[in-house]
């Protein structure tokens, strides 16, 4: 029987590569607006984040998405990240 391929990513602050599920992705989406993707699927430049409260207060604190999408992030973002974490 033929083994279905994982998908993998690499997590921008911690660099570990995951599968893609197991990882949140942030998204500039060509009007310019920074959003988090639930579905993976949506166009624009994504980064993703593992789902850990410490890997979001360090991209936070590094502002380490602000340098992938080119595009200030707000902050109100990474309180709804840390809010989908706790859920």
């Amino acid at each position: 029987m033929k083994t279905k391929k994982i998908p993998m990513r690499r997590c921008i602050v911690s660099q570990e590569r995951l599968p893609k599920q197991e990882l949140i992705r942030v998204l500039k989406t060509p009007e310019g607006n920074i959003i988090i993707d639930d579905t993976h699927k949506a166009n624009g430049r994504g980064a993703y984040l593992k789902k850990d409260e410490a890997v979001i207060k360090k991209a936070f604190k590094t502002k380490v998405l602000d340098r992938v999408l080119g595009e200030a992030v707000p902050d109100s973002l990474y309180d709804e990240l840390l809010k989908m974490i706790n859920e």
